[in-house]
């Protein structure tokens, strides 16, 4: 079945043993044991909960995975799979990654021993150039925040495999609906499901999944181990969101696209950053490794006075952090996303005090495009 189906029927459509057509919230922390030599699926919620399973498992169908892993955050999926690595071991990562993947990869892995280098992912040679004897895990966001760089999936996987190291993938802006990097050779995808997947801004969740029953192992025993698990009410909450992913995802980058090009053409933007324009770098790249554009967008105003003032003027989308939700988001990465990223270092990525991103919501499109267009009228 197309995974727009799939995501409506699916292994969880119905419940067993009631014929309920939404998976059983089971609030249970512990799990009766009826054999004292041989214990039961579940025992404790920390290692497995059938609410929580029905998500994993929901996950890892949508990624084409072996494997679902469910934490109570998606830094706490990115975490715990960092925690795959030893020290002395070496990351290589994208230079705009999201900032709180920027805080624990210098602010803490740093001091467990694990080393990292920042690196243009779109530049395959500048891949290849900082490749270590002991990289074990190179880390890609495609497309990136904010700046929706393209990384072409292949060609790091390809790099990565003849170096004998791992490949991690951030698919939050992408989803599977979008975009498949397990198909393309990447070893752990992850998510902060609190975006598109769950897609109400109502609940908090990370998820990460895997192709290899060896890697799939490692991982349940981190998550066994670090705990930092998702709860049963926010699991629920997820897989309701899944059911209306694509018909939300779907309206929504329709409407991103032509946001993208209205401010393209208007004068006081400098700069518009979307894989759905043509002139957008990567843009064949990502059309090739990808099914879609997405719904986020990041375009550029003079300074941060500019931004202020477009922002005090915008009427419908919400001024927050996160996105991918039913509501439009505006975000100013400076001081929200990457607020962790010194200044200097947000320069040199190209994240200036002029941009500004938006997750493009479920609003009338003609709205939308009149909102920016009186805010804009302003700056």
């Amino acid at each position: 079945m197309d995974l727009q189906t799939q995501l409506v029927h699916n292994k969880w459509r119905i419940d067993a043993q009631t014929g309920a057509v939404s998976v059983p919230i089971h609030h249970a922390s512990t799990f009766h044991q009826f054999d004292f030599d041989t214990f039961g699926k579940y025992d404790y919620s920390r290692s497995g909960n059938p609410t929580r399973e029905a998500l994993e498992e929901t996950i890892a169908e949508l990624e084409g995975g072996v494997s679902g892993f469910a934490f109570a955050s998606g830094m706490a999926a990115i975490s715990t799979a960092f925690l795959l690595l030893s020290k002395g071991d070496h990351v290589l990562i994208t230079d705009d990654v999201y900032g709180g993947t920027y805080r624990i990869i210098t602010d803490v892995l740093s001091r467990f021993g694990i080393e990292h280098t920042f690196v243009d992912m779109t530049d395959l040679d500048a891949v290849a150039r900082h490749i270590r004897p002991n990289t074990k895990v190179i880390y890609m966001e495609t497309p990136s925040n904010p700046l929706l760089k393209i990384t072409d999936i292949r060609g790091v996987v390809k790099l990565a495999k003849a170096h004998g190291c791992l490949t991690f993938l951030d698919n939050t802006f992408a989803t599977p609906l979008l975009q498949r990097p397990l198909d393309l050779g990447v070893d752990v995808v992850l998510h902060s499901a609190t975006k598109f997947l769950a897609g109400h801004s109502d609940v908090v969740a990370g998820l990460a999944v895997v192709k290899d029953e060896r890697l799939a192992k490692q991982l349940r025993k981190l998550q066994y181990s670090f705990g930092a698990v998702l709860g049963v009410q926010d699991a629920w909450l997820v897989l309701r969101g899944l059911k209306t992913l694509h018909v939300r995802l779907d309206y929504a980058s329709r409407s991103a696209l032509q946001l993208a090009q209205f401010l393209h053409h208007h004068p006081k933007v400098a700069h518009v950053y979307y894989p759905g324009l043509s002139f957008h770098e990567g843009h064949d790249i990502h059309r090739d490794q990808a099914r879609g554009f997405g719904a986020v967008l990041s375009f550029e105003l003079e300074d941060e006075q500019a931004v202020r003032t477009f922002v005090k003027h915008a009427r419908i989308p919400v001024f927050a952090v996160s996105l991918g939700a039913v509501e439009s988001i505006l975000s100013y990465p400076a001081k929200m996303s990457h607020a962790a990223m010194p200044k200097a270092e947000r320069h040199r990525r190209g994240i200036t005090d002029g941009l500004l991103r938006l997750s493009v919501g479920l609003e009338a499109t003609d709205d939308l495009l009149a909102d920016v267009e009186q805010a804009l009228s302003y700056v």
